[in-house]
Parts: C-alpha cells; sequence; structure tokens
C-alpha cells in the first residue's frame, strides 16, 4: 500500500488563487506562494491528505509556457519559497505534487531563444519537432516548428532526442532534492511519446520511494497509460464528464456504465486502475456552475468520494463557488481567493461541512480506498453500490429525484449499519436492507462498529432546487417504487426504466485527405476518430456519443493523434 492508495487530493492553480498577473515582467520575486501557506490547515480541515498544485515554474503567461524549469515563477516569490511551503505541508502531513509540463515549453526558453539566434548552428535545433528554417510563423521567426494545440506559444519538444529526455529527468531529480516533492502531474500526457514516459517513470523510481506520475489524459484506453512502465494514474476525465451530464439528464445508467466500463479496463478488481476522480479543475467549468439543478451537488460529491479511484477537490469548490468559461477565458475557473474570506467555512459553510464530513468517513473507510465495486440497483434517478474489503461491505446509496425513494439491497455481512453523513441506524432484515434515500441526496452506509459510531453526522446543504417539469408516466413502472434485486450481476439495464432520443439520420462527413488536423473543422475531427475506432475495433453507442459531444477543436485535436 503506498501512500497515493488512500490520497484524497486538493487542487490549487497558484497563478490564479494568489491573483498573479496574467502576464510576467521576469521582475523581482512577489511572494505570493508564502500566501497559501494558512490555506494548507484549511486543505487538513477538509480531510485531505495530499495536494496538487501548479504550474509553479518561470513563465510568461498562464504558467503552461515554461521559460526555466529551476525556477519558480517570479510572480509567485523564490526557489526558498516553494521550500518552505511543501515544508509545512509535510508538517501537516500533505503531500505535494507538481506539475510537470514537458510536452513542450515557452519561446522564452533557451532552447529556443539559442534556435532564434544561432538558426542551422544552433545547438538545440533538434530539441524540438520538425523546425523548419524554410518556414515561418506569426512571429516572424523566419523558421517554423511544431507546436501543441495550434498554438506557438507552446513548443512541442522533441522527446525522442535523448539530450531532451536527459534533461527533462535532471528536472526531475532537482525539484526532489531541492523541494522535496512526492510525485508529478504530467501535463498533456496524451500527446507525451510513450518511451519518454518510461523514462520518467524509470526516473520516478529512482528519486524517491513511492514517487507518483500522474498524467493529464482526456480520452482513450487508459490502460495504455496507466501500467507498471509508464504512469501510475490519469486524470479520470470519462467520469468527470458522466457525472455532471448523469445528474443533469436524470441518467445514472450513463454513470455507471461509465463505471463499470472503467472499472472493466483494469480487470474488474480494486487495484487494477486508481484513476484521478475530480469533478471540476482548472480548465473547466465549476460543478456548481454545471449542474441545472444546484441540489445535486450532495450525490455528486458523495460519488466522488465513494466510487473506485482518487478523489480530488478543485480550490473554492468546497465553498460552493460558480466559474464559467466566457469569451474563451478560463479566467473566472481560476479566482483569486483570500483566505481571511472562507478561514471560518468549515464550521459556518454548510458545503464546506460536507465536503469536510466526506474527507474524513473516506480517511477512515478502507473499503473506500481497496474495496471491489459490486452494483446493487440502478434506475434512472437512484444508484446504489457496494464497496467490499476484508469481509465488510460500505453501501453507498444516492438520488437524483426531488422525492425519497425506498430501495431493498443485500446487506454484506454486517447485521446493522449506521448513515456515515446522517448517524441513522438501519438494522438488516434476512440479509437485506430497505434504504429509504432522501430527495436530491444520497448516504453511505458504513458497518456498525466502535469506529462508526463515533462519527459525526453532518447539516446537508439545503439547496433550492428548479421547478419541477413534469414529464409524461409511459408505465407503471417509471413510477417511484422499491427495487428489490435478488442477485447485481442479473441485473438487465434493458428492462429498466431509460429514455432514449429517437435516432436521427445524419448526412456522413468525408474526412478530407488534403488537411491536416489543425485545419480539419470540429465535425470533421469527429468524423476522423470514429474512423480510427472503427479500425481498433467495436464502436459502441457510449464511445460515439463521447465523441460528438466533444466540440472543442484542441481536444479533438489531442484525441486524434493519441491514436496509433
Amino acid at each position: 500500500m503506498a501512500w497515493y492508495d488512500e490520497a484524497i487530493f486538493y487542487h490549487i492553480y497558484p497563478l490564479g488563487m494568489t491573483g498573479a498577473p496574467q502576464h510576467n515582467s521576469y521582475g523581482l520575486p512577489e511572494h505570493r506562494l508564502s500566501t497559501l501557506i494558512p490555506w494548507i490547515s484549511h486543505i487538513k480541515k477538509l480531510g485531505c491528505n495530499a495536494l496538487y498544485i501548479g504550474p509553479l515554474f518561470e513563465s510568461v503567461g498562464h504558467g503552461y509556457e515554461t521559460t526555466d524549469y529551476k525556477k519558480l515563477d517570479s510572480r509567485l516569490g523564490t526557489n526558498e519559497d516553494l521550500t518552505d511551503f511543501v515544508k509545512e505541508c509535510h508538517k501537516q502531513r500533505i503531500r505535494v505534487i507538481l506539475d510537470g509540463v514537458f510536452n513542450h515549453t515557452g519561446r522564452d526558453f533557451f532552447a529556443f531563444q539559442d534556435i532564434k539566434q544561432y538558426r542551422e548552428n544552433s545547438q538545440y535545433k533538434d530539441w524540438y519537432c520538425n523546425v523548419n528554417f524554410w518556414g515561418n510563423n506569426e512571429y516572424n521567426d523566419g523558421f517554423s516548428y511544431d507546436n501543441w494545440g495550434g498554438y506557438n506559444l507552446l513548443v512541442k519538444l522533441n522527446q525522442k532526442n535523448p539530450a531532451v529526455r536527459d534533461y527533462i529527468c535532471d528536472v526531475i531529480r532537482f525539484w526532489v532534492k531541492e523541494f522535496d516533492i512526492d510525485g508529478i502531474r504530467l501535463d498533456a500526457a496524451d500527446v507525451l511519446d510513450f518511451e519518454y514516459m518510461q523514462a520518467l517513470r524509470a526516473t520516478a523510481n529512482e528519486v524517491k520511494p513511492e514517487f507518483w506520475l500522474m498524467g493529464e489524459v482526456i480520452h482513450g484506453d487508459y490502460t495504455r497509460w496507466v501500467n507498471e512502465g509508464t504512469l501510475h494514474s490519469v486524470t479520470n476525465y470519462h467520469l468527470h464528464k458522466a457525472l455532471y451530464s448523469g445528474h443533469n439528464d436524470h441518467n445514472y445508467f450513463e454513470i455507471a456504465h461509465t463505471v463499470k466500463r472503467i472499472y472493466g479496463m483494469g480487470g474488474n478488481h480494486p487495484d487494477g486502475l486508481k484513476l484521478y476522480n475530480f469533478v471540476d479543475n482548472h480548465d473547466v467549468e465549476r460543478i456548481y456552475t454545471k449542474l441545472n439543478n444546484k441540489a445535486h451537488y450532495i450525490p455528486v460529491h458523495i460519488l466522488l468520494y465513494t466510487l473506485p479511484g482518487v478523489p480530488s477537490l478543485y480550490y473554492g469548490s468546497e465553498f460552493g463557488i460558480e466559474g464559467k468559461k466566457e469569451y474563451g477565458s478560463d479566467a473566472s475557473l481560476r479566482p483569486a481567493l483570500s483566505y481571511i474570506d472562507y478561514k471560518a467555512a468549515a464550521e459556518t459553510n454548510l458545503y464546506t461541512k460536507l465536503i469536510s464530513a466526506l474527507g474524513t468517513i473516506r480517511q477512515n473507510t478502507p473499503a473506500l480506498s481497496y474495496g471491489d465495486y459490486t452494483e446493487l440497483a440502478l434506475t434512472t434517478r437512484q444508484y446504489v453500490f457496494s464497496r467490499n474489503h476484508n469481509g465488510q461491505s460500505v453501501i453507498i446509496a444516492v438520488n437524483n429525484d426531488d422525492h425519497e425513494y425506498t430501495v431493498n439491497v443485500p446487506a454484506g455481512n454486517s447485521s446493522e449499519y449506521i448513515g456515515a453523513l446522517s448517524g441513522q441506524t438501519i438494522i438488516t432484515d434476512n440479509g437485506r436492507l430497505h434504504i429509504t434515500i432522501k430527495a436530491n441526496s444520497g448516504e453511505i452506509w458504513v458497518p456498525a462498529n466502535a469506529d462508526s459510531k463515533r462519527l459525526t453526522p453532518v447539516e446537508m446543504p439545503v439547496i433550492e432546487t428548479l421547478p419541477v417539469i413534469e414529464e409524461p408516466v409511459i408505465t407503471e413502472s417509471t413510477t417511484a417504487k422499491p427495487v428489490i434485486v435478488s442477485d447485481p450481476e442479473s441485473i438487465n439495464e434493458e428492462l429498466l426504466p431509460v429514455s432514449a432520443p429517437e435516432p436521427v439520420a445524419e448526412k456522413p462527413v468525408i474526412v478530407p485527405s488534403n488537411k491536416s488536423y489543425e485545419e480539419m473543422s470540429i465535425e470533421e475531427l469527429q468524423a476522423a476518430i470514429l474512423e480510427r475506432m472503427h479500425k481498433n475495433g467495436p464502436v459502441t453507442d457510449q464511445m460515439k456519443k463521447d465523441v460528438r459531444e466533444n466540440v472543442y477543436h484542441n481536444s479533438l485535436i489531442n484525441w486524434i493523434k493519441s491514436f496509433h
């Protein structure tokens, strides 16, 4: 068992949280990172025991166009500030992982500046991909090169170059020696060269016991990245999407199907894949903004903390703040927060109380970190599953309906259960539990013992729901009656009520052969991805749905380039 097997992450985008200027003047250091030290105790109160913070190193703008990998961004302070910050996190028993932006550099990076000055004679001309001295770009460099996402501000490193690999591996060694960090989140891991990642993993194994490598991956078969030779974990964007849309559409089938598919990727056992689960981050809109019914904040976070994987909380979302992409800007997703404004939130803010309770429950319930996963009952609006470990079952039940609901499920080996959030006690009846799930809520039922009886009930946030839109009742089976499942493996999803739109005839999109991916339209990229999927094997309706719902040009480019 490694520390990351029991991790609960807090995620900070430091340039935003500290209110740093959007443009770096490369002036004297401003010690903004030090202003985050009081937040460490807040993170601890939430039940988090790990911190993902980044990007941190010198850059010109948003942080992902690195200028110097060995110098803290001057808008945040000095290297000594980062050393002190990590030391304080460790003092409070919080592990720290940083952003590793190793796919590309900024244009102010020394190697790129050397190419600008010496052109063909630069010793670094092979550090980047497809440097063409017969080309040009919008900066009028007199040469062109590959980039990330269509942005020439982000210059693509040649990861097959041994000198580049050696340099980046040396950066990792420097970060551990200088700052004593515990892991790295690899930016844009879905477009990193696999041999390059293997070299990073070898370095990770060398520098520190249990040094964790987690990669940013949007789509695909996660086992391509998560294995003994490459990464320990990747971002679980599949589940992220399912968690908010499964509530907005009143469709728990989407969430359950996604969980089952990912659990299957890991061989249907708890040690197979431990992915980095989240409901929002610095690149996507806040969960409170995305939810049509704000009351669903409760069941969404219960699922985040109880489904297989490693849960992560994005700074500020524990207060129920909003954040929306506007005019192509991510600024509102990355706001400045003052500790003074929120120092009492753990005692006064009901959202924060809920998150703190979930953190405590997760820390004190090994089955939520190590248990297997079994689906017990499922309708479009109710979802019950168990996490089983060392002969004990923890049962999780959530409800996205505006009315309470009763369900009857197998009880596992315990005769008495306690609601970890409510403090309510339930006695089993012939090996089964009769559970009533409150409207737009949920519960974590743990076996009654000395530890569970000491749990403190939490006051749930009272969130005003949106007006209920009456839906037509098609059959008796769609009414809120108890669901009885005698054998979880025998659940037939086709027999359970779920609405499906009528198929609409679509005009086929031709994938052009004379265009680069960057030149293709969104529709052409979607068609190209589906074409590649068909070549690799059967394409399910869910896979088609995932493709068609992705309308982000850069994300689609990364997706198509991830195929090999």
